[in-house]
């Protein structure tokens, strides 16, 4: 394999990895969970315990990632091919113990990922001057979540079961998985750094960023859980309920190659404090106003800002720490977001019982969403630190 990499190609290995870690590993959960429930094998309360021990392997796998024994190269590939296989694995059993444990390991691959491409694979973009590209990398979370969506979709209409979907989402992606696991280049490395090889500069951690980003894996985590399903209360024809998560998706990932040319003018810290504030409109517009147009609203606007936000602080993390310090920013972060969905999920669940809709957890949500935009925008970076301009 040749050792010159072009940039396109750079960022279309970060962009399928995510699709099929983060799109389909983390989130195929989600149009499969009105599924799965139609099916008799699960209710809410169980798809939010499920929903919280994906999050919970996400928040062990961000912790976890730094002391991996294995290279960033052969971390990705364990990773991505793992993600196929303990997706594939929902399908072939009814245990709930089992799909405990599956979803778990599911949250610590997609942890894995979204960490290597971060660190590595953004940063060859950047050294290569090709920061726009980013957008593209981080493109790649929204087009898995958007084919996870149409594909069940389609799984519906045709009349599948949860089970048989489950299959055949975790084999497509094993099978891209095998692929693309042989083309993963240079931009990540093939030689895990040792601790003890030469002193690393070390950067404070920006606690208003870190509790800002955990704040927005709580706010976009209730409908990115519950959006089919609360679409489904509504209508019942998957035809219309159907098309809330391929929404939800696209706009994800239009949303980030938008979004680089306001991260080019603006900055990242007052993009993403715009964007947890248009997160907050819509898990508002919903809770006010129950309707499949406010469903599809909401979709729209939360899955138009929450891969922006952390495009936002994955960049971010280059720009508040020096180089041998950013994998541990990364893993802060990631943790941080982790928090957020583990807590997400089992308070609407239980707000949900309380009064019988999902209005009160996502207004809660929504003030959180508020009260920590405003703090990202006027946070110190290390760069600022330093003295020197901050780069997009």
């Amino acid at each position: 394999m040749t050792e010159h990499r072009s940039p396109a190609q750079i960022a279309a290995l970060g962009l399928l990895a995510l699709a099929l870690a983060m799109g389909i590993g983390r989130f195929a959960f989600t149009p499969l969970f009105p599924m799965m429930q139609q099916d008799g094998t699960l209710d809410i309360s169980g798809g939010s315990l499920l929903a919280a021990a994906n999050f919970l392997g996400y928040w062990m796998g961000a912790l976890s990632a730094a002391a991996l024994p294995l290279p960033p190269r052969n971390t990705l590939r364990l990773a991505l091919l793992a993600t196929g296989i303990v997706t594939a694995a929902m399908g072939l059993t009814d245990a709930y113990w089992l799909w405990l444990a599956l979803r778990w390991l599911a949250g610590l691959f997609s942890a894995w990922t979204l960490i290597v491409v971060s660190n590595h694979v953004v940063k060859a973009l950047a050294d290569a001057g090709e920061t726009r590209r980013q957008g593209w990398v981080f493109a790649g979370v929204g087009s898995g979540i958007a084919l996870a969506g149409l594909a069940c979709l389609g799984f519906m209409v045709a009349g599948f079961s949860a089970n048989a979907s489950w299959l055949a989402l975790g084999g497509g992606t094993l099978g891209l998985a095998g692929l693309l696991s042989f083309l993963i280049g240079p931009e990540v490395p093939s030689v895990r750094r040792n601790a003890g090889e030469g002193a690393v500069e070390k950067a404070p951690l920006v606690w208003r960023v870190v509790i800002a980003y955990g704040v927005m894996g709580l706010g976009y985590i209730i409908p990115a859980t519950y959006l089919p399903l609360m679409a489904r209360e509504i209508v019942s024809d998957p035809l219309v309920f159907g098309w809330s998560w391929p929404v939800f998706g696209l706009a994800a990932a239009l949303s980030t190659v938008a979004a680089r040319n306001l991260f080019a003018r603006y900055g990242n810290r007052p993009v993403w404090a715009a964007a947890q504030a248009v997160m907050a409109l819509g898990l508002v517009l919903p809770a006010l106003l129950p309707h499949m147009a406010t469903i599809v609203l909401s979709g729209l606007l939360v899955g138009g800002t929450f891969m922006v936000v952390t495009m936002a602080g994955m960049k971010e993390t280059h720009v508040i720490a020096p180089p041998g310090d950013v994998s541990r920013h990364i893993a802060v972060l990631t943790a941080a977001f982790a928090t957020g969905q583990i807590a997400g999920p089992p308070a609407a669940s239980f707000l949900h019982g309380l009064t019988g809709s999902f209005s009160a957890g996502l207004l809660a949500a929504a003030v959180l969403l508020l009260l920590t935009a405003l703090p990202i925008a006027i946070a110190r970076s290390y760069a600022a630190s330093r003295g020197t301009a901050p780069t997009p």
